[in-house]
């Protein structure tokens, strides 16, 4: 008799054991999808985000906007200079 309640007792906590495994892994699984989720929505976001900075930083924007509100303008070709960049060969 003492044995049976010993393997009884031994099934049913193997048995919740079993339970508890199986929720821990449907909790870890959901969490595992809503990150993905998010990632997915970050990623998203990421595009947009570099498609407006490309767009904020074109070249024409930027010119228009230098010339227009701050009223910036290229100097004459007299007064620009053109300085060669030297490279340096170190020797071994």
């Amino acid at each position: 008799m003492r044995l049976q309640l010993i393997l009884l007792m031994a099934v049913v906590l193997s048995a919740l054991a079993v339970v508890t495994s199986q929720h821990q892994a449907r909790k870890a699984f959901i969490a595992l999808q809503q990150a993905q989720q998010q990632q997915r929505r970050l990623d998203v976001e990421w595009g947009q985000l570099q498609l407006e900075q490309s767009t904020w930083a074109r070249h024409e924007r930027v010119e228009k906007i230098a010339t227009e509100q701050l009223q910036m303008q290229l100097p004459d070709v007299a007064h620009m200079h053109v300085i060669a960049k030297q490279v340096r060969v170190t020797p071994p």
